[in-house]
Formats: C-alpha cells, sequence, structure tokens
C-alpha cells in the first residue's frame, strides 16, 4: 500500500510539475515578446508619437479655420430685404461666390435668422432659389440656419481707417546707389 500511495504522489508531483512548465513556457514566451516590442518601441522613439502630438497641435487651428470659413459664409442681415427676408444683390452675389469660388469642403451657406419663423424660412426659401439658378460643378451646397451673426462695420468708417493710413504711408523712393554699387541717377 505504502508503494502505491508513493507511486501516486509521484504520479501526481510529475502531473503537476509538467502543467506549471506549460505554464512557465508560456509566461516564458509572452516575456520575451514583450521584452522584444518595448525594445523595438525605445528605439523607434518618438516617431511612433509624433503623429498624435502634431494632431494636438493643429486641432485648435482646424477650429478657428472652421470658424473662419462660417463667419465669411454666413449671410447676414445686411444682405436681405428688411420684412419678405428676399436676397438683396450683394446676397446674392455672396451666395454666388460661396457655392462657385469657395473650397468644395467650404460650401455651406449660413443664413442668419430672423426676427420671425417666417422671416427666416423666407431667408432660406430665398438662398435656395438662388442657389438653383447658379450653375456650379459638384453638389449643392448645404444652406444651415444660424444664429452666430458676422461682425461688419459701416462702409464710411472703412473707408476712413483706409484714407488715415493711406495719408501716413511713406512715400516710395529708390535707393541711393543701385544693387552693382552704383549712384542712383534717379530723382528724389
Amino acid at each position: 500500500m505504502k508503494t502505491l500511495t508513493r507511486h501516486c504522489q509521484l504520479t501526481f508531483a510529475a502531473l503537476l510539475l509538467s502543467v506549471t512548465a506549460g505554464t512557465v513556457s508560456a509566461d516564458w514566451h509572452q516575456f520575451w515578446h514583450q521584452f522584444n516590442v518595448d525594445y523595438h518601441r525605445a528605439n523607434a522613439w518618438p516617431d511612433p508619437f509624433n503623429e498624435g502630438d502634431a494632431m494636438q497641435v493643429v486641432a485648435p487651428f482646424e477650429v478657428m479655420k472652421h470658424n473662419g470659413w462660417r463667419m465669411h459664409n454666413t449671410i447676414g442681415n445686411d444682405l436681405f430685404r428688411q420684412g419678405d427676408g428676399a436676397l438683396l444683390a450683394a446676397g446674392n452675389n455672396r451666395v454666388h461666390w460661396i457655392a462657385t469660388q469657395a473650397p468644395e469642403a467650404r460650401r455651406t451657406v449660413y443664413v442668419l435668422r430672423g426676427k420671425s419663423l417666417e422671416e427666416t424660412n423666407a431667408r432660406v426659401t430665398s438662398v435656395r432659389q438662388t442657389l438653383a439658378n447658379v450653375y456650379m460643378a459638384g453638389p449643392i451646397p448645404d444652406v444651415i440656419v444660424t444664429e452666430k451673426e458676422p461682425s461688419t462695420a459701416p462702409g464710411g468708417w472703412a473707408v476712413q481707417i483706409q484714407r488715415d493710413w493711406m495719408e501716413v504711408l511713406p512715400k516710395p523712393k529708390l535707393p541711393q546707389r543701385s544693387a552693382q554699387g552704383n549712384e542712383s541717377t534717379a530723382e528724389q
């Protein structure tokens, strides 16, 4: 009986050892695989991480570009006739430019919400009618109602700034010597 028990104990120990050896072997292969991955990652650094960093740097500028195009493509109050929401000539020109000249990814027309639902619907209908009459390559631009009013300035104020700038702008003059070092013969 003792030999049978001893034989069972040896068999059980051999079985336990073979199961453990299989697990250790699997862990050993996993260890070397992970070591190899870590080695190559460390030697390639920082290349695997540059793209993600670059995307995070560019993301705010993409938002700014989108917002800029949104403001530029917004048809505001000054481009609609008061009361019935029909587009004025300048509004027709702006919609035509957006539909034909803006980059294809930026061809969305934003319509500023009117004072009432009827006025807003009339504005959208007017813009869609203008788009229907424009010959353009590619799909018809989307028309989206927006609450953000584009910043504008009175024309007289803008003209005054331009004129003031022109008054303080120095007169152009040629340099005293030419590129070859000769005296300039032009009158100053």
